[in-house]
């Protein structure tokens, strides 16, 4: 395991230290891909506790519950169980999620749940302040790409009903649960997978550590993957943000779009499940994907996300594949 440390960078004082935050993401973009939010205003620490406390509550229904929302690939919007294979592991990851789309809340968002009537309000509540915190993120990132301040907030903008930007709630299972489970037998919570889209921001909850991420990728279409892991301990409250294969291809492939994965525990470790919450930045599909230098040919965002499957899962491939989010 590598010592390489995951830049932290502290949000406190947001508008008053707009230009040293932004150069420290800047730089974290550029060199590592990976970074580390903590002492934002919203969501606050409390916030994100009940969240995890309302995702925890959602799990624990009957799948009989769950399951009238299934997942549909095709909206990537429901609720999946021990479904998701990683081209990377060949087997399904041992967890279950739940696919929570803006747009799509009047129409595919549980609803009437017993013992958690306010799971659609407190959800959107959530969705919104962490968008919030993605735009003002982006910013930096138009700014520092000489695109308007706005650019990239137009791209993603919740009101469109269009917009395929995604909350997603994870639960890993305990080992004790893995016992149980009806599949091979797996060596990843999550296999190594990069995110196809513009920006991640992910919430993990204390005592669930495993994620891990790897550098050395020079292109978003490189399956370039090394043997050095960095783990990126979990602790609630704090925000762990990574570039998405998008935005490195919107960058002309200045900043950094790495593997990461999440390791079974090991010897010692907690055998609990893990609790983490992702929210992924997906631009409206006609949105033109093209950095400023035209290293790459343009392309919409539909395009980037099927060319993208494509060439992460043709058999030439082979286990060097891997998955969207």
């Amino acid at each position: 395991m590598s010592s390489r440390q995951i830049p932290r960078i502290s949000l406190r004082n947001f508008n008053e230290r707009k230009d040293e935050i932004g150069r420290e993401i800047i730089q974290a973009a550029e060199n590592v891909g990976f970074f580390i939010l903590f002492d934002q205003e919203r969501p606050s620490q409390q916030d994100i506790e009940e969240m995890f406390a309302l995702s925890t509550r959602y799990f624990s229904l009957s799948n009989s519950i769950k399951s009238q929302y299934p997942f549909i690939r095709e909206h990537n919007a429901g609720w999946e169980k021990n479904a998701q294979i990683r081209p990377s592991t060949g087997v399904a990851d041992p967890k279950e999620s739940l696919q929570l789309q803006y747009f799509r809340r009047d129409t595919y968002w549980p609803r009437d749940l017993p013992t958690i009537p306010e799971f659609r309000e407190r959800c959107l509540e959530f969705m919104q302040s962490v968008h919030d915190l993605s735009m003002k993120i982006l910013t930096f990132f138009a700014v520092a790409l000489e695109f308007p301040p706005d650019y990239f907030a137009r791209a993603h903008e919740l009101s469109f009903e269009d917009c395929l930007s995604t909350l997603r709630l994870l639960r890993y299972h305990s080992l004790e649960i893995d016992k149980d489970i009806d599949v091979p037998k797996p060596k990843w919570r999550a296999g190594a997978h990069t995110d196809f889209d513009v920006l991640t921001l992910l919430f993990q909850e204390s005592g669930g550590d495993g994620l891990e991420v790897c550098p050395g990728r020079e292109a978003h279409t490189s399956f370039a993957l090394g043997d050095e892991w960095t783990a990126v301990p979990a602790k609630t409250g704090e925000i762990t943000v990574n570039i998405g294969d998008m935005l490195m291809a919107w960058s002309d492939d200045r900043f950094k779009s790495l593997y990461h994965r999440v390791r079974i525990p090991g010897p010692g470790d907690s055998l609990n499940a893990r609790n983490s919450m992702a929210y992924f930045n997906q631009p409206r599909p006609h949105t033109v994907i093209q950095g400023p230098a035209h290293k790459y040919e343009a392309m919409t965002a539909s395009e980037y996300i099927l060319n993208a499957m494509i060439r992460y899962y043709r058999p030439t491939h082979g286990s060097e594949g891997f998955t969207a989010n």
